[in-house]
């Protein structure tokens, strides 16, 4: 589990894959103050991947035909710019929002607009990940733990604040450019209980609202 609070850029250095087969990518690591270890997760992107073949200056990781297929990794190549965080462990702060690395669809960057030291970036999201979401929110953009300033017919948008730009790749998206989405997964747990066949849940509609949720 992650807490979408990138630690820093790695840059893809090898990769190879096939749709069917699924692939491998080699990646440089960061300055971590303890280096990785074989069999590890680290975020990509906002994906969870298993570290298989660690060194001190760049890490390997084995991509599945699912992970290609479900997330923006596929069309990743040599010299491109990823997102990096290690897993939360018991303790640590939770200064982002619980991520578990499972990508829910690909959305696309619409619009990028600078405002002072700040940008707004909006996202054109899959029609099914809309009924996640709310305004002021959270939802995971290629990793990164980012607040909902704003709803749309068709997506959302986001305020970027100078740290965040800075510190991921969000500084090298341009308009069309695909980005991991992952929602809230409370949302989709709610979701699923109150669902059919999920029986004589006491979580209800008028629960929810009785306790202030809606």
């Amino acid at each position: 589990m992650f807490t979408g609070l990138v630690e820093g850029v790695g840059r893809v250095e090898a990769f190879e894959a096939d749709p069917h087969c699924g692939g491998r990518i080699r990646i440089s690591s960061l300055p971590w103050s303890e280096p990785l270890s074989k069999g590890e997760s680290v975020a990509v992107n906002g994906v969870c991947l298993t570290v298989v073949a660690p060194d001190r200056e760049s890490f390997v990781a084995d991509l599945s035909p699912e992970t290609l297929a479900r997330s923006n990794l596929s069309l990743l190549k040599p010299r491109d710019e990823v997102n990096l965080e290690r897993p939360l462990r018991i303790g640590d702060r939770l200064g982002g929002h619980f991520v578990l690395g499972h990508v829910d669809g690909i959305g696309r960057v619409s619009s990028i607009e600078p405002q002072g030291e700040f940008w707004t970036v909006e996202v054109h999201w899959p029609e099914e990940l809309a009924r996640y979401a709310v305004e002021k929110g959270s939802i995971a953009v290629d990793g990164i733990s980012l607040t909902i300033a704003s709803l749309t017919p068709v997506g959302f948008t986001v305020a970027i604040i100078p740290k965040t730009w800075e510190t991921t790749n969000l500084k090298t998206r341009t308009v069309g450019d695909p980005v991991n989405l992952e929602v809230d997964m409370i949302a989709k747990h709610v979701e699923r209980l109150l669902g059919p066949g999920s029986g004589e849940s006491p979580i209800t509609p008028s629960f929810l609202k009785e306790h202030g949720f809606f």
